[in-house]
């Protein structure tokens, strides 16, 4: 089997001066970002460029409807290459409006239109946990079909990845612990996941342990130690890309589309919401398996016995971080319990192929019930 394939070329900078001195961005391109990261990073550099601010076109994560907007509204300039400078939500927009985008970017979600691609694409990711730099998933909300989907092709992969970890230090803590949580998820699962091979195991493993020592940092010495280790939470989460991008991610994110899409969840805060439950189900079905590592992983990080609630404990320890909320307190309704398992059975097969064991409806359905 194929054991890795890391397909954009990738490239470190301190600074993003450094990384404008070496791609000399200009009139040939198009930047899409966000204000607050122009004003700070582009705007003293009097970098002469196309610029679209993703935040005029809605907020919150990707939809259709902005992508749709803002497709349209890049007709306007005359460029040859993109520039993603931002987190999540600019960088799987970006993936798209690098294609031939329809009139209705729902049809390339669904496969009612095959994607080509146009334009070049430059991914400055500015969050430290998509990992989405070196993948080619693309992830939005679809509003007519009242879901979030994704799209994963050869097309959708960027050409670059530039990291950057000076531009990581805005980050709001909360965004900051959210999507480095969501990296460490994609790390585990991928090691987890029946596609995993030795080389995606060698950079989850090391994701895992880059996180995880942060993490304890942090905890120990309070949330402004994060700013130390900045370089360490980009590479990692770059790290668990690679792997995730080979090996693929499972039902953590699986589950976490549904109130993602549902309640406007950001990425990473729905995934943390389903992490350590899904483990405990790991755990009850296959204790023996290749779990075993992946446990004492954790045990051996947090200082805990690998024969105990390991699980219990990872949640307790990142609940100092950030705490997790009950489903309910999103607005989900009880009824939702089993419209939420069908949607998922339903809509995420791709993702539940990678589980470490099978999940049956009423796992599933049990995962959410304990949630709510």
């Amino acid at each position: 089997m194929l054991a890795l394939r890391v397909v954009p070329k990738i490239y470190y900078f301190d600074t993003f001066k450094e990384f404008h001195d070496e791609f000399k961005v200009g009139k040939n391109d198009l930047v899409v970002t966000n204000e607050w990261l122009y004003t700070p990073y582009m705007k003293p550099l009097g970098i002469e460029t196309n610029v679209i601010f993703q935040e005029k076109f809605g907020a919150g994560e990707p939809s259709d409807e902005m992508i749709d907007a803002m497709a349209a509204e890049m007709k306007k300039y005359d460029f040859d290459r993109i520039i993603a400078f931002g987190g999540g939500t600019i960088v799987d927009i970006c993936k798209i409006l690098a294609l031939d985008v329809p009139e209705k970017s729902v049809n390339l979600f669904t496969g009612a239109v095959a994607p080509v691609k146009k334009k070049q694409l430059v991914v400055v990711p500015t969050t430290c946990g998509t990992g989405s730099e070196v993948t080619n998933v693309a992830i939005a909300e679809l509003k007519s079909l009242k879901t979030k989907k994704g799209i994963a092709v050869e097309e959708t992969y960027a050409d670059v990845a530039v990291l950057v970890p000076e531009t990581i230090n805005g980050l709001p803590y909360k965004f900051f612990v959210t999507s480095s949580i969501d990296a460490l998820i994609h790390a585990i699962e991928s090691y987890l996941s029946p596609k995993a091979s030795p080389f995606t195991e060698m950079y989850s493993l090391q994701a895992i342990e880059m996180i995880m020592n942060g993490y304890k940092e942090i905890v120990a010495k309070g949330e402004d130690e994060r700013f130390k280790y900045l370089k360490d939470f980009v590479l990692a989460s770059n790290y668990a890309g690679i792997a995730f991008g080979n090996a693929g991610c499972a039902a953590v994110h699986a589950l976490s589309y549904s109130i993602g899409g549902a309640f406007h969840v950001p990425h990473g805060e729905a995934n943390y919401q389903f992490f350590t439950e899904v483990f405990k189900m790991y755990m009850r079905k296959n204790p023996k398996g290749k779990i075993v590592q992946a446990t004492k992983i954790f045990a051996d990080a947090l200082g805990c016995d690998p024969e105990g609630d390991v699980y219990g404990e990872l949640e307790n320890f990142l609940n100092k971080l950030i705490v997790k909320k009950p489903l309910r307190e999103y607005g989900m309704v009880e009824a939702q319990i089993d419209e939420f398992t069908d949607m998922t059975i339903a809509n995420q097969q791709r993702l539940l192929a990678n589980n470490y064991v099978h999940l049956e409806r009423e796992e599933i359905r049990e995962i959410f019930a304990n949630l709510f």
